[in-house]
């Protein structure tokens, strides 16, 4: 095993930083055959020590493998071979049209990487959420520098294992987790910074980036709604807010995490996601191996206070008990909050089911709009007319129709947020896009002048007309 390096201040971190962009300024990081190379190492190194890192996954957060598979380094795996597949056509410059007013010329857009991209990672899909936007920098031609998050401690050390013995420092490079490591690292200066956390957080780093003009990916969060119409399948809603809501016990960025639902369904769709919920984790949830834990004292904490402190009308339909020694929390619904319980102020990550009644649309458009823009927004409907209102009248980053969560799953289309749940997008194309600055260039021929810019002016200005309509 490769011996990590350490840093003890700032002023290491800025170093390091500095020698990795010497070493992209050599190139080294440009030709499809080092990007591919680079790419079948992580896969190879993943598939060797898939039992550690499914392990990681499970001793961190309580993923059971398949979980920890199907969230995390399936997705993974999808994404390399996507970008192994696609990356010669992404990388080659493409000719596009030059205006007759530059005859004789010809115009080629190059991709062309940023430099030294910095992805910083969370702690709630700490492998999954660390290495897309990494394989889609390393695809894009870029060096990456990785910070993990500490609070995933056994995954973040794999990952800082994995990435010391797979490549080179200067190409990319893991820092490991301390308390002063992320100020550290935004005093440094880097070519793109994709970062995934908190709003307040994303700002900080937004902040930081601005000293050097730096651009960012801010993959955010918020409280994302979930509304059940009049004509939902209201069987189905149950048993796919109960699978979205189960996986990672709510601590997912894209997790419904409030409810509005027509007041004549409400009743059928409480009862049925008690007995869905059940029905997949069996009727002792707190002792189920496959129901995930809460990642510290402190979320559980948090969590259980949202619980117990809700207005004296709010009542728990289901659910409502904690094991602090295992940090489980059954999943939660309750009923009668209002705008002002606790639960509805801040985005809960965690398995708590906030129950909002509506009768009409409007209505419900009028809460959802009440909160800042959310990452994603989910619609249960038949009624055709109702899906395309909520696509076409609600901001959002993106969303699934009858289902949750799935939508982040399509690395075909980019994931990512609005406003206050972030800005650009990455997966696939678009995340070879987002770590790609292209070059517009136009080669014109010398065998002739046209004279028509060229003073002196005199009437050229109607030849002008006729060219430039």
């Amino acid at each position: 095993m490769t011996a990590l390096p350490s840093y003890e201040s700032a002023a290491d971190v800025v170093a390091a930083a500095a020698s990795m962009r010497q070493h992209f300024t050599t190139g080294a990081t440009l030709p499809l055959e080092h990007r591919r190379d680079a790419l079948l190492r992580l896969r190879g190194w993943l598939k060797a020590n898939e039992g550690r890192v499914l392990g990681a996954l499970q001793e961190d957060l309580g993923k059971a493998p398949f979980e920890g598979y199907a969230t995390e380094l399936g997705i993974v795996y999808d994404e390399i071979s996507l970008c192994l597949r696609k990356m010669g056509s992404w990388s080659r410059p493409r000719r596009v049209p030059t205006p007759i007013t530059h005859f004789h010329s010809w115009s080629k857009v190059y991709p062309s990487p940023y430099g030294v991209v910095l992805v910083l990672s969370p702690w709630n899909y700490p492998l999954q959420l660390a290495l897309v936007p990494m394989v889609d920098a390393i695809t894009a031609g870029n060096a990456v520098a990785l910070k993990p998050s500490r609070t995933s401690h056994a995954t973040s050390a794999l990952l800082c294992e994995m990435v010391g013995e797979l490549f080179d420092p200067d190409f990319v490079r893991a820092f490991p987790g301390s308390g002063a490591m992320n100020d550290w690292l935004l005093e440094a200066r880097w070519d793109h910074i994709c970062f995934t956390g908190s709003p307040s957080v994303g700002r900080t780093v937004m902040a930081a980036a601005a000293k050097n003009l730096t651009p960012v990916t801010l993959e955010l969060g918020g409280k994302s709604p979930c509304i059940v119409d009049a004509s939902a399948n209201v069987t189905r809603a149950a048993q796919r807010i109960a699978w979205g809501k189960g996986i990672n016990t709510g601590q997912t960025c894209v997790a419904p995490d409030y409810f509005l639902v027509h007041e004549s369904v409400v009743d059928e769709l409480v009862e049925k996601l008690d007995a869905c919920f059940h029905q997949y984790y069996g009727h002792d949830i707190l002792s189920c191996e496959e129901w995930p834990h809460i990642i510290n004292e402190r979320h559980f904490d948090r969590l259980m206070g949202l619980i117990e402190h809700r207005n004296p009308d709010a009542t728990v339909a289901f659910g409502g008990q904690g094991d602090r020694a295992t940090l489980r929390i059954e999943p939660t619904c309750l009923r009668g909050v209002t705008l002002d319980d606790p639960v509805m102020q801040e985005e809960i990550f965690g398995p708590i089911l906030p129950v909002i009644t509506f009768k009409t649309l409007d209505e419900a458009f009028g809460i959802v709009r009440h909160f800042e823009t959310p990452l994603a927004c989910y619609i249960f409907a038949e009624d055709k007319a109702v899906q395309q209102r909520v696509i076409r009248e609600l901001p959002f980053g993106g969303a699934t129709v009858n289902d949750v969560v799935i939508h982040l799953a399509n690395n075909h289309m980019g994931f990512g947020g609005l406003g206050n749940s972030g800005m650009g997008a990455y997966h696939g194309k678009v995340g070879f896009d987002t770590f790609t600055h292209y070059k517009s260039t136009l080669t014109k021929g010398t065998w002739l002048e046209l004279p028509v810019r060229n003073p002196p002016f005199g009437d050229k200005i109607k030849l002008l007309r006729l060219l430039m309509r």
